[in-house]
């Protein structure tokens, strides 16, 4: 009798489960057919918003999944992004924190922390520091510094007809500016192949999609490795970080001197990592009320480079390849650079408002090749959008990859067409009014809201002036090297390597061959 009752209990309690999960599901979007555990996992494959792209072609642009035991929502067409992270941007404020990036950040990421007390007090301080305005003309010096340093890099070898490696030089360029915004001259310190290697690597360890998220038990248990993968590389990322705050503190040491009893820092310029060392120092502020601790300060050390250097540089890779690939219109936009810019003179960031068709190449490039495809929301809390339930702590993938190449959006999505930013005599150009700030909803590489990216007038500052130096300056050949992969038709691969970002699968390496009298940039 005993018995009975307990296989009568064990089947109630299975047949309430299982009718449970099915009216759960019915008031989710529909669906692919889910495989015990693993749930959806098996129909992703390496470059994850291709593969949610090609499910979206199944099953329209608002679809669920499964992924392990967590629901997921994927979103590909602009009004449903809108109404996401618009109508219910409340809801979708947070980011979900990846076991990745937790490791990598200390679980004390400014970019992935909830939109809570530390999340605000981190944004008004980057924003005062280092991403307004007035930062905006303070950093000029340094901007035009970089951007010099290279343009002599590539006169040097375009004398020797000599090969240069693209990816890594513009890459060395953003730690160079990221890195001297953050710690000044100190910061060219530490070796910049170094630094930016660590970050590619965290970027496409932090991209794989990590079973061990979407299974508590697996996450537990550890038993792909994964964890051990990523402790290994955190522990050399905070070897660095470490060493170059205490760098710091020894700088600041030998500047102070003792006046009254007190102490001041002496003529050395404060720069930004002086004054995240100062909120270590106060008694009673904004800081303490949050915890700010050391561990913050390396946490938001490991935010800006990695936030700061590959997605500017993504960005400069696809948008030389792409007009590499566009003869035609490398050479439209050189004609307009020419046009404005007075015999004798280098492009500055100052006429880059006057270069629509340049400015037009940077949004084409940005629609087809986003840094980042995919935007990750977490919800807060369970909301109704249009006739479904979105769970508590389900995961939002918005598709800007998909998004970008939706025909029902773009006219020949797939085509590399800068004109289409432009107005056309005797054409309806919709797309001319659009921009990528976060207000239209067919462009939103930077996401939108109030969790837009901080950096993006940074990024608007040092790609249209390097991209328009590049043309300005040099023809570019191509073909011939181990790293630029040609296809059939004898123009650049544009393949994507697997990661959190859209990072081109080869290096971009060309020979630059001069075209104007280098005098304008010779020291």
């Amino acid at each position: 009798m005993a018995l009975e009752l307990v296989l009568l209990i064990l089947f109630l309690v299975l047949a309430i489960s299982i009718i449970s999960r099915m009216l759960y599901h019915d008031h989710l979007p529909p669906s692919p057919l889910a495989l015990p555990i693993i749930g959806h996992l098996h129909l992703l494959g390496p470059l994850i918003h291709r593969s949610l792209h090609n499910l979206s072609l199944r099953f329209g642009p608002l679809f669920s999944l499964r992924l392990g035991s967590v629901p997921c929502i994927v979103v590909t067409s602009p009004e449903l992004a809108e109404e996401f992270l618009k109508t219910h941007e409340l809801t979708f404020m947070s980011r979900p924190e990846l076991t990745s990036i937790q490791t990598l950040t200390y679980n004390s990421s400014f970019i992935f922390k909830p939109a809570g007390a530390y999340w605000k007090f981190m944004r008004k301080l980057s924003m005062t520091e280092l991403f307004n305005s007035h930062s905006a003309d303070k950093f000029l010096s340094i901007r035009d510094q970089e951007c010099m340093r290279l343009l002599r890099l590539l006169a040097k070898k375009a004398q020797s007809y000599e090969a240069v490696d693209l990816s890594e030089e513009i890459r060395r360029l953003c730690f160079g500016i990221i890195g001297q915004m953050i710690a000044g001259k100190s910061a060219m310190t530490v070796p910049a192949r170094e630094a930016w290697l660590m970050v590619s690597e965290a970027t496409a360890i932090a991209g794989e999609m990590n079973f061990c998220d979407f299974n508590w038990v697996w996450k537990k248990l550890n038993l792909d490795g994964y964890r051990n993968k990523m402790e290994r590389l955190q522990r050399r990322v905070d070897e660095r970080l470490e060493a170059f705050i205490v760098e710091r503190e020894e700088l600041r040491k030998k500047h102070k001197k003792i006046d009254g009893g007190g102490s001041q820092v002496g003529q050395r310029e404060v720069d930004f990592l002086d004054v995240l060392l100062d909120l270590l120092d106060a008694e009673s502020s904004e800081a303490a009320e949050v915890g700010f601790s050391r561990l913050h300060i390396k946490a938001l050390l490991a935010d800006f480079f990695s936030a700061g250097i590959e997605p500017i540089a993504i960005l400069l890779e696809w948008a030389l390849a792409e007009i590499i690939n566009h003869p035609k219109m490398l050479e439209k936009a050189r004609k307009e650079i020419d046009r404005v810019i007075r015999d004798g003179q280098l492009v500055r960031e100052s006429d880059v408002p006057n270069l629509p068709y340049l400015q037009a190449v940077i949004k084409e490039t940005l629609r087809l090749h986003p840094p980042l495809p995919l935007l990750m929301k977490i919800c807060g809390k369970q909301c109704k959008i249009g006739k479904y339930f979105i769970p508590e702590n389900a995961f939002l993938f918005v598709n800007l990859w998909a998004i970008g190449r939706d025909p029902t959006n773009w006219e020949n999505p797939l085509e590399f067409w800068p004109e289409r930013f432009l107005h056309l005599d005797g054409r309806d150009q919709t797309s001319t009014l659009i921009d990528f700030k976060g207000q239209h909803y067919q462009l939103i590489p930077f996401g939108s809201g109030r969790r837009i990216c901080a950096g993006v007038n940074l990024t608007m500052k040092i790609v249209p002036r390097l991209l328009a130096a590049m043309i300005q300056c040099f023809d570019w050949k191509v073909g011939g090297s181990d790293c630029n992969k040609m296809n059939n038709n004898n123009v650049l691969d544009m393949n994507e390597e697997p990661g959190l970002t859209t990072r081109r699968a080869n290096n971009l390496v060309c020979v630059p061959v001069a075209r104007l009298n280098h005098n304008i940039i010779d020291p």
